[in-house]
């Protein structure tokens, strides 16, 4: 069960991860997190050559320790799909979040919901493996593997509410103007 729960919990952490780039209107800095500029050849995130700042709830700042990559990141932020046009002064870069309007809500919305999906999915196929195991083991008597699979199938529900919570959240995240 130890292993279940640690699958499970690394799902958890995925969709909370996945969920955190969703634009929801706000500022947010984990939406640079996927986001690289090239830094004397190698490609790094943008948070790990520059701080990110949210001076207030609709800006984003982004202030490069380097101050030759300010072009850098302006081009890989241009090159990136987030819909902001950043800004810049020479020493920082401004990207300000529009609010989102209600068709783009919807789809933000639809968008998480995939994303759920796609946990739901996942925590399913760990419960399928660990049943595949159960049923394997020759050492458990008939009734002994019905009362594991019992107990996965618990510990799967558990975690798909937690799934469902989480999207409901986000939902209603996204839904606030």
């Amino acid at each position: 069960m130890a292993q279940i729960t640690d699958r499970m919990d690394k799902t958890l952490e995925n969709l909370a991860h996945e969920f955190s780039k969703v634009r929801t209107g706000r500022a947010n800095a984990n939406i640079l997190s996927d986001i690289t500029v090239d830094y004397y050849g190698v490609a790094t995130p943008i948070t790990q050559v520059a701080a990110v700042k949210v001076p207030e709830a609709h800006m984003l700042v982004v202030e490069p320790w380097d101050k030759s990559l300010l072009n850098a990141i302006v081009h890989a932020i241009n090159a990136s799909d987030l819909g902001i046009t950043p800004s810049s002064d020479g020493t920082i870069v401004r990207l300000p979040f529009p609010a989102p309007t209600e068709e783009r809500r919807r789809g933000l919305v639809k968008e998480c919901r995939e994303i759920a999906e796609q946990a739901r999915v996942s925590i399913r196929n760990i419960r399928r493996d660990v049943n595949g195991k159960i049923e394997r083991d020759e050492e458990l008597s008939e009734d002994d593997i019905r009362r594991e699979q019992a107990q996965v199938q618990k510990h799967t529900d558990a975690y798909i509410k937690k799934i469902d919570e989480m999207l409901k959240t986000k939902e209603a995240e996204v839904m606030e103007i």
